[in-house]
């Protein structure tokens, strides 16, 4: 097989797993697919302020196509929560959720999101989901999922809330009308949730949303049976393959799509290939990032096409693929396959499934997105963290869904630039309590120091944007400690120099002999050195200022030091210093 080939069409290089066992298996998990896509589809689908039809319709033609070209044996496309969340959140202000205007922009913005994936794909750009933190992702979803509740408030409990308003705004709504809600599709509503969460917990081997669906269908069928309420439904779903469909083409609408395309695009593409990683460590499969790019921008082109709305990969069901026993793409072939039987034979049962019931699902749906353990993780381990969570957070409750994105990673950037332009100094001395007075942290042991020799481990890269640090902290130094004008700085620790770290060494080398001392360096990584090298700084340095150990610069250094205020130290904190003075006397 040619690379080219391969290239072409991926799903060749994993044909040899194509056996009879492997198919069976790969039709069971289909088969589950199938069924608990089902439900989801539709749900997703009303969140997104699409026709309960077109969540099907996402999950049939765009999930073969994301399987066969992406790089996952396990990745499970089409419509997703947080997607379709994002869909309502920058399309419903553009035109009414649900009309001809808003499905067509919908379709339109698929199609943007698949040619700007693809074109990320081809241009080999799939590193450019590392940018977007695990944090990020956390807080998003987190966010996500209260936006869900809220959006659902007015299904479950049948009070008026205007469309697009704000998370504050709908749930201050709700409160303000708590005494207009209609009890029976509150009742209707609380069956299901009550159903989908005792299912899931005493019987996981049955797709508790279909069972909570069914639950929650009966008891609305029972209300009005029995004459006491007729609760809304989502009406009849049409018995119908795809039907094809025609995207916009006009310049003036592509551009006002741009920004929300390009957010939800780099949202889509880091769920995507998050979730096919996160897989891909369980079965030990290298994840193509970049093909992953392809099969996600022709899944979405392909469903603009095919009246799907954008698509992603599925945290749950790529999960629930992989627990079923799948192991190839055909799994997400036959769940595709099977969902269109599916839903020929059951479309006209769509009629009587209540709003309520969707509204209880997806609140379900929200519930799982908030990972309150991990988020606890998130503040306990890292205060830089938790504030980009925090503000991820905030940001997509308060602000528009694709700008909280940005806003996210730009929160993360920012606290890695404050840390990486923050080099940490640290004051080390040899450490008496270890056999081979290894140097240690003097904060940690409280080891004696030297009164002329200034001992600093430097953690840390030495770039343009953690040149003023380092140099207040060397200035601040030499101002508290006059005394000690000699500075060996240890660099294992520092795995990056550019050209203006280099100077800063070089100045702070003229500073230290101006005070009548001088500034060593020990332990550089041999890309650090080439850099002083060819700069030519190592030689306003000094070349007999840099060694290769510890043991060496402090032997050439000991020799240096003043010999009358070593002897009356009483700190010996170096061997050197237990044998003789500077200059050679031998200690009494």
């Amino acid at each position: 097989m040619t690379p080219l080939a391969t290239r072409l069409f991926p799903f060749l290089a994993w044909r040899d797993r194509v056996t009879g066992a492997n198919v069976r298996a790969d039709l069971v998990a289909g088969l589950v697919g199938a069924l608990v896509v089902l439900p989801q589809a539709v749900a997703f689908a009303t969140l997104a302020g699409m026709p309960p039809e077109y969540g099907l319709y996402s999950a049939m033609l765009p999930v073969v196509v994301a399987a066969l070209w992406g790089s996952s044996w396990h990745q499970m496309s089409g419509p997703t929560n947080t997607i379709s969340l994002a869909v309502f959140a920058t399309m419903s202000p553009l035109a009414a959720p649900g009309s001809p205007d808003y499905v067509k922009l919908v379709l339109t913005l698929a199609l943007l999101i698949g040619l700007m994936q693809l074109a990320m794909g081809l241009a080999r750009l799939g590193t450019l989901v590392n940018f977007i933190s695990r944090t990020v992702i956390i807080g998003f979803t987190a966010g996500a999922g209260l936006l869900i509740i809220a959006a659902q408030l007015p299904n479950f409990f049948g009070i008026p809330i205007v469309a697009g308003t704000k998370f504050f705004g709908s749930v201050r709504e709700a409160a303000t009308h708590a005494d207009a809600a209609n009890l029976w599709i509150v009742s209707t509503a609380l069956v299901t949730l009550v159903v989908a969460i005792v299912s899931r917990r005493l019987l996981p081997r049955l797709p508790h949303m279909i069972v909570a669906m069914v639950a929650g269908s009966l008891f609305a069928y029972g209300l009005a049976a029995l004459g006491y309420a007729n609760v809304p439904t989502i009406g009849t779903l049409p018995r119908d393959l795809p039907p094809l469909s025609i995207p916009s083409f006009d310049p003036a609408t592509w551009g006002q799509l741009a920004s929300a395309a390009l957010a939800l695009t780099v949202l889509a593409l880091a769920q995507a290939v998050s979730v096919a990683r996160a897989v891909g460590v369980k079965t030990g499969q290298r994840i193509d990032a970049n093909q992953e790019f392809i099969g996600q921008g022709l899944s979405n082109i392909a469903g603009a096409f095919s009246s799907g709305y954008p698509s992603s990969g599925s945290f749950n069901r790529i999960w629930l693929n992989f627990e079923a026993g799948a192991q190839t793409p055909l799994a997400a072939v036959f769940s595709a396959l099977l969902l269109l039987v599916i839903v020929l034979a059951v479309a006209p049962l769509g009629a009587h499934l209540p709003l309520a019931v969707m509204a209880a699902l997806l609140v379900v749906v929200a519930w799982g997105l908030i990972d309150v353990a991990e988020m606890r993780r998130i503040v306990r381990t890292s205060p830089g963290e938790a504030v980009v969570l925090a503000v991820t957070f905030l940001s997509t409750l308060m602000l528009q869904v694709d700008f909280a994105i940005f806003v996210g990673v730009l929160a993360s950037l920012f606290v890695y630039l404050s840390r990486t332009t923050r080099p940490q100094l640290t004051p080390v001395a040899p450490n008496p309590a270890t056999t081979q007075r290894r140097f240690a942290a003097i904060a940690a042991t409280n080891a004696p120091v030297c009164p002329q020799l200034a001992l600093l481990r430097v953690d840390g890269s030495l770039f343009f944007g953690a040149v003023e640090h380092v140099h207040d902290e060397l200035a601040a130094r030499r101002s508290a400690e006059p005394q000690r004008p000699h500075v060996l700085m240890i660099g294992s620790g520092i795995n990056f120099i550019d050209v203006a770290g280099a100077e800063l060494l070089a100045r702070e080398s003229t500073l230290a002999r101006e005070a009548d001392g001088a500034l060593y360096l020990c332990r550089l990584k041999p890309a650090v050195r080439e850099v002083l090298e060819r700069g030519g700084l190592l030689k306003l340095i000094g070349t007999d200022s840099v060694f290769d150990t510890k043991d060496e610069a402090i032997r050439t250094i000991y020799a240096q030091l003043d010999s009358e205020r070593c002897r009356v130290c009483t700190a010996r904190i170096f061997n050197e210093c237990q044998v003789a003075l500077p200059d050679g006397t031998p200690r009494a």
